[in-house]
């Protein structure tokens, strides 16, 4: 929500209710002459997730709802959710995370609407609400650039995240400067040609060797780290 405007509402006529959770209060004039605040359903599934309705049939007062019936989606057991969780429900208005665990509407329905017979939003003194939730799945690529400095101690970390889910056969790093040579690391996850399935293959390889003389010398070392709190091994 940007910041003084409020989400849009799509309104349509539909004959199928909604398929995910409904909602029905029987006594609403009874409902909205009470001191609750605010509402909330029984949890329900969809996607994957638990949720919850959150109603307030006097309106989010917090959040320029007087008048008006305010509705929420949100999303419920989030101490079972890894650290870092987000995810958005339709890819638009409705992205959840640990600062935002509900989204929804402070002006859903206006109070006078709501009461006007004629609308047919009321029968027989009840109203349903109802919950669709479509969560979405990304299963696209994509890919992450980190920008490194140059090491000055003539060291070159490389990071590969989700090593054991790599399906290409060989990888290159960036090109990297030490002692005014340029440097890149040439990995092969399953092995190279000798080692093909036995071990991890690690090489260097010097990118500009035409700048190098003959009698030019260079110790190497390569050390790896299994994990982020594992120690270095150099080979």
């Amino acid at each position: 929500m940007e910041d003084g405007k409020l989400p849009a509402i799509s309104r349509s006529l539909r004959y199928i209710q909604p398929s995910h959770y409904l909602l029905r209060i029987e006594c609403v004039s009874a409902f909205m002459n009470t001191n609750i605040e605010k509402y909330e359903s029984e949890r329900f599934e969809a996607g994957g997730y638990k949720w919850r309705l959150c109603i307030y049939p006097n309106g989010n007062t917090k959040s320029i709802g007087k008048g008006y019936i305010s509705l929420y989606l949100a999303i419920a057991e989030t101490k079972k959710l890894p650290l870092g969780w987000e995810l958005d429900a339709d890819g638009k208005l409705t992205r959840f995370n640990v600062m935002k665990t509900q989204s929804g509407f402070p002006q859903f329905l206006s109070l006078d609407i709501l009461n006007d017979p004629s609308n047919g939003y009321l029968m027989e003194d009840s109203c349903i609400f109802g919950a669709e939730v479509f969560v979405m799945k990304y299963g696209g690529k994509g890919e992450c650039l980190s920008m490194i400095k140059q090491p000055v101690d003539g060291t070159f970390t490389w990071v590969i995240e989700n090593f054991s889910t790599l399906k290409e056969e060989v990888f290159y790093s960036d090109v990297f400067t030490v002692e005014d040579f340029k440097w890149k690391l040439i990995l092969y996850p399953r092995g190279s040609s000798k080692t093909r399935n036995k071990s991890v293959s690690l090489f260097l390889e010097l990118v500009d060797c035409e700048t190098l003389d003959n009698q030019s010398n260079k110790e190497l070392v390569l050390p790896l780290k299994e994990g982020m709190g594992s120690p270095f091994t150099s080979v």
